[in-house]
């Protein structure tokens, strides 16, 4: 494949009724590749900072919570939560208020892993806000917020 297909504008004639949804596609696509290149020099796939910073900034969580906040099937935030649990950033254990649920707590040796997290974070909003100012990044932030409001009212039916 020619490297400039993955990036091409070109607007297929299906999609000439939906011209945003389809950049919106095509950017969360190449954003989700652009992310999992920086994740990938950490030992890391994309989802899984997700999660650590849910934990980092939360405390230990049920897993049918994390599965609930990634919106995932549930075999793949198990498969998710036992990567990292190999690799040492996370621990799961039997909640004591109710020993059929599964509490997931990041574990004291992923704390190295904050900083390195935040950092690819910083890259990868530098990457893609390339050559916006201040008050276009502000906007487009405002602008990102109202379709994603638009969108969970929808998904969650109110």
């Amino acid at each position: 494949m020619d490297p400039t297909e993955k990036c091409s504008t070109a607007l297929p004639s299906a999609a000439r009724g939906g011209p945003v949804s389809h950049a919106v596609s095509r950017v969360a696509r190449l954003h989700r590749n652009a992310a999992g290149r920086l994740l990938r020099g950490l030992g890391l796939h994309p989802g899984q900072e997700l999660v650590m910073m849910h934990l980092w900034e939360g405390g230990p969580a049920r897993q049918s919570a994390l599965i609930r906040l990634l919106d995932l099937d549930p075999s793949t935030v198990t498969k998710m939560l036992q990567r990292l649990e190999q690799a040492g950033h996370v621990r799961r254990r039997s909640d004591p208020a109710d020993r059929r649920a599964v509490l997931v707590e990041a574990t004291e040796e992923s704390g190295a892993l904050l900083g390195r997290v935040e950092a690819a974070w910083a890259e990868l909003e530098e990457l893609t806000l390339a050559g916006l100012d201040a008050a276009e990044r502000a906007q487009f932030l405002r602008l990102l917020t109202r379709v994603e409001s638009n969108l969970c009212t929808e998904s969650t039916g109110h």
